[in-house]
């Protein structure tokens, strides 16, 4: 632990958030207070398309420990944390959502666990309020998913907010892929790591910028970057296939040599070519997918792009 460092960062992404940021950072400055005067908190923003940026210069200007970095566009969430986590200079840096769905008066139980030697806290949902049955169900089914189909030990239930070592946030610098899944990252890291369990509230204001196409995408680039099982399906769908084809050959040669009887009817030929031909669209979708993913690794171009900031570099915060 470096004493010249903050002990403690606070990351927020930020999407037109104009209308949570102000009750956030009035609920957030006194938690963080409670625990060390000696803290930072960096806003990034995500494109917004609304008064958030130019709020969180506001706060920035009336409160020094307010740093911020403003994308060039949308990138997405989890580029948004990355962001922060690489611009934080904090000994522990705990990651949170901007919609107030995550309270901050949960942050002082992640500090305390943390104190206690573990390197990562993560705060796991008992309940989550304000949200749709279709979006609890599938956010359950997906998390059970990847549980089954993944050797790393990924928590059930539990989202981004957390609190992690400035070890982790280390490792997690040496991960440069663009297809992000944090929580999945964090995990695969190791170190100790412990629960704190909450209760999610529903968004203080405004409408959830995850619509079902970015939930479905984020399920995908969490299956893909910690599980090689949709390969394998598509293996042993190829072998099934293959058996069942075989086995329908076998029976033809026999009716037409043995029982001197001729199989007729287009039906089954179309039905055979229809069922063969989806399962090789499938293989090929699944394998396309991991395909894509590497060429979009393989390019090398920056995860984000900074249009401004005010983030002090860490040799400036030592000195």
């Amino acid at each position: 632990m470096n004493p010249a460092l903050p002990a403690l960062s606070i990351v927020i992404p930020l999407h037109n958030e104009e209308g949570n940021l102000p009750h956030l950072h009035q609920r957030l400055v006194p938690v963080l207070q409670s625990i060390t005067g000696n803290y930072e908190i960096v806003y990034v923003n995500d494109g917004s398309r609304d008064a958030t940026l130019s709020m969180v210069k506001a706060l920035a200007v009336q409160d020094t420990r307010v740093r911020y970095i403003s994308f060039s566009r949308n990138f997405g969430h989890q580029m948004a944390i990355m962001s922060g986590i690489e611009h934080a200079h904090g000994n522990a840096v705990v990651v949170m959502d901007g919609d107030l769905q995550d309270p901050p008066e949960l942050i002082p139980q992640l500090w305390t666990k943390y104190k206690e030697g573990f390197k990562v806290v993560y705060a796991q949902r008992r309940s989550r309020e304000g949200e749709t049955w279709l979006k609890k169900w599938t956010a359950k089914t997906f998390y059970r998913i990847l549980k089954k189909t993944t050797q790393i030990k990924i928590p059930l239930d539990t989202g981004d907010f957390r609190l992690i070592d400035r070890k982790v946030v280390d490792y997690l610098k040496q991960m440069p892929e663009r297809h992000k899944f944090l929580r999945g990252q964090i995990a695969w890291i190791g170190f100790k790591q412990a629960a704190v369990f909450y209760d999610r509230e529903s968004r203080f204001t405004g409408k959830t910028n995850f619509s079902f196409s970015k939930m479905f995408q984020f399920a995908l680039d969490g299956i893909t970057a910690f599980s090689n099982y949709p390969l394998r399906m598509a293996t042993v769908m190829g072998f099934v296939v293959s058996a069942i084809s075989f086995i329908v050959i076998l029976y033809a040669l026999y009716s037409k040599f043995v029982l001197d009887r001729t199989i007729t009817g287009w039906t089954s030929l179309i039905i055979s070519v229809l069922f063969i031909g989806g399962v090789q669209l499938i293989a090929i979708g699944i394998i396309g997918e991991y395909i894509s993913r590497i060429n979009s690794d393989v390019r090398k171009r920056p995860l984000y792009v900074i249009e401004e900031e005010n983030v002090t570099q860490e040799s400036d915060v030592i000195q």
